[in-house]
């Protein structure tokens, strides 16, 4: 139970870490908030379940359409990934590639209505528009299965039990490592600064020549890109896809909620707030009813979740509004070699 449980947090640590950094580039970096987060996650799950899920049923003369042919595609396609783990680790690292370069495209069309607004104009814009193409993707079963639901092929069918499950999370958080990498080696950039600079002042940046609807489009473009990531890696996490699970709730607010825990602006806070709030995600899901039992809660235990989130939600912008690792600044180089007088 223990090791399950283990293997949960580290796979929900590492999907969260990839959509909660890409939210970390548009909304602590850049300034945008970004309610629409479920966006770019839904749609990296549309291109796996919808277009890679087509692709592999033409190549394997899969019959029949995306709902009433998976089961066959499912069967065909891992048994070749478990004669072939090539094919399976290419169909993997495949499927993040179209997702990023999908996402990224539909990141800077998704912005555009929107990039002139402001605030919290701004993010209820970004909201709606998220919760619209929710609405599609739910009443559209063409795209990824919609309300039936998609099953997904197994990239790691070659693996069984155990194994397969420590390989997979291993490949999640070798994505979270490259995405960190990424996000740290891009706030020490020109561009990096010029996204903080958007945050703290809009006019200034004008002042100086700067496009501030590029800075947006250029913004999006990383982070939705991102975002897709983790509907793929969910995918795989999953093996089956419904456009159900892709709420606001799941993939906007509580990366918010996690963002602010770390410290926003921060990916090793970001990290770290990811951490903490998944493990008591994890933990409340798996032991709800006993503690409704023990502390003589008078409501469903469904709702503690949410109730238990919100509360902390509070707390977090009213006692700690900077999060648990404060934002520090940008040192480059030169800026080091100067503070140290060499």
């Amino acid at each position: 139970m223990i090791m399950e449980l283990l293997q949960l947090i580290l796979v929900w640590i590492g999907i969260y870490a990839v959509v909660n950094i890409s939210l970390n580039i548009e909304y602590g970096y850049t300034g945008i908030p970004n309610f629409g987060r479920h966006f770019a996650v839904l749609i990296g799950a549309i291109m796996l379940g919808g277009a890679v899920n087509r692709i592999l049923m033409a190549m394997l003369r899969v019959d029949g359409d995306l709902i009433t042919g998976t089961t066959d595609l499912v069967f065909k396609a891992n048994s070749l990934f478990a004669a072939h783990p090539i094919y399976g680790l290419v169909y993997f690292f495949g499927s993040l590639t179209l997702a990023f370069l999908f996402g990224a495209l539909l990141g800077a069309l998704f912005i555009l209505p929107s990039a002139r607004l402001k605030g919290d104009y701004l993010g209820m814009t970004l909201l709606a528009i998220g919760e619209v193409m929710f609405l599609l993707a739910y009443y559209t079963p063409s795209l990824m299965g919609g309300y039936y639901g998609t099953a997904v092929p197994d990239p790691l069918a070659f693996l069984s039990g155990s194994n397969r499950e420590w390989v997979f999370i291993g490949l999640v958080l070798l994505v979270m490592v490259l995405v960190f990498i990424f996000a740290e080696k891009l706030l020490n950039t020109p561009f990096g600064r010029l996204l903080k600079a958007h945050r703290e002042n809009e006019e200034v940046v004008k002042a100086f020549g700067r496009d501030v609807m590029r800075i947006r489009i250029k913004a999006s473009i990383i982070g939705s890109g991102i975002a897709a990531l983790g509907g793929v890696l969910y995918g795989f996490h999953a093996l089956n896809l419904i456009s159900s699970a892709f709420t606001r709730i799941e993939w906007a607010f509580y990366p918010f909620i996690m963002i602010l825990l770390g410290g926003r602006g921060n990916n090793r806070g970001v990290l770290l707030g990811t951490a903490i709030f998944v493990t008591l995600k994890v933990l409340i899901e798996t032991y709800k009813f006993q503690l409704v039992q023990l502390l003589h809660i008078p409501f469903e235990p469904v709702w503690l979740e949410y109730i238990l989130f919100g509360v902390l939600a509070l707390l977090i912008i009213y006692y700690r509004p900077e999060g648990l690792i404060r934002e520090g600044q940008i040192l480059t180089g030169p800026i080091k070699r100067l503070r140290d007088g060499r």
